[in-house]
């Protein structure tokens, strides 16, 4: 006999905020003060809400003069980022640096790599005045049929070209722009190990099972305090503990290409207020049947939206797999 509650549509919401909050910031306390034996937390902020949490828990876990908040645009970024960013830290009373990391991204580069793969499809693309981003395909979710990407380029006068991205470029795209978050993360451990203080990892829960970071970049951290949550979650703790109002309204974004892209757009397919639901149905282990009824789909789109959320998680093993050291047994 199932032991599954009904499924209902406010399943996945905290019922007691205040309390979860506690425990966060209890076991954030235990762990970087007595386990890791640092002294506080580093926190990369960039105006989004899953930072900007993060950022306020360590506040409460450590207090702000143990907190460091650390800003790290590059020439590609929303300039609404660092006026969010320094919005948050002046809420909570807390320190907040600007590193500007483009000259760091151009010895790698990540721009020169990334218009290269660009302009072997649009050769008329112009990095130096035109905007691009790349992203999925809406229809295929609740489909069998496997993602498909593609290349948005936008000239200098508005006009918009897309294009299916060969696979061999999309490559290449995606591993130039990982300069980025591995360059931040860079950036947040020597600011880190200057004051002896812990890296706190910024993923939620959507992020963390569904692949959507970089493996040692955004994707790295001391402690996950978000971890476990999901989207819908982290925005009730961001009311509960009195994130800015601006941050809370922002619509989520990668804020990775020069050319606007909402998340959703660029990985989920899904608003997060119905991947939230989705997903808990389907690692839940609730019948498609059960889920749709509540969700007004039909079984046979469930179901399919399932076998693409497997697929999602199995592909993106790789990145959460710590490295293997199991070699030798001497």
């Amino acid at each position: 006999m199932s032991t599954l509650k009904p499924f209902t549509k406010d399943i996945i919401l905290l019922e007691n905020v205040a309390a979860v909050v506690e425990n966060i910031i209890g076991q954030m306390r235990g762990d970087v003060l007595q386990r890791f034996k640092r002294n506080g937390a580093v926190v990369g902020i960039s105006g989004g809400i899953d930072s900007s949490v993060c950022f306020a828990l360590a506040a409460k876990a450590f207090g702000p003069e143990k907190v460091l908040g650390v800003m790290l645009p590059e020439k590609d970024s929303s300039p609404d980022s660092e006026m969010l960013a320094r919005e948050l830290a002046a809420k909570f009373g807390i320190m907040a640096i600007k590193e500007e990391i483009t000259g760091a991204l151009s010895g790698f580069g990540c721009y020169e790599r990334r218009d290269e793969a660009v302009k072997r499809v649009f050769p008329e693309y112009d990095p130096a005045s035109w905007k691009m981003k790349i992203g999925v395909r809406q229809s295929g979710l609740f489909s069998n049929l496997p993602p498909i990407f593609y290349l948005t380029i936008i000239d200098s006068d508005g006009n918009v070209k897309d294009k299916m991205l060969p696979a061999r470029d999309y490559l290449q795209i995606v591993a130039a722009s990982n300069f980025k978050q591995r360059t931040r993360m860079s950036m947040l451990y020597y600011h880190a190990e200057a004051l002896h203080y812990a890296v706190i990892g910024t993923p939620n829960k959507h992020e963390q099972e569904q692949g959507f970071f970089v493996k040692y970049g955004d994707g790295a951290g001391d402690v996950m305090p978000i971890g476990n949550l999901y989207k819908t979650q982290v925005y009730q703790l961001a009311e509960y503990l009195g994130v800015p109002k601006g941050i809370i309204e922002r619509t989520p974004t990668t804020d990775t290409y020069s050319a606007e892209q909402t998340q959703e757009e660029f990985f989920y397919q899904l608003p997060f207020h119905l991947m939230d639901r989705f997903w808990y149905g389907f690692e839940n282990g609730y019948p498609p049947s059960e889920v749709a009824a509540v969700m007004g789909e039909t079984p046979e789109r469930v179901e399919a939206l399932f076998r693409n959320f497997e697929r999602k998680r199995n592909t993106t093993e790789y990145l959460r797999l710590p490295p293997v050291r199991d070699y030798y047994h001497g």
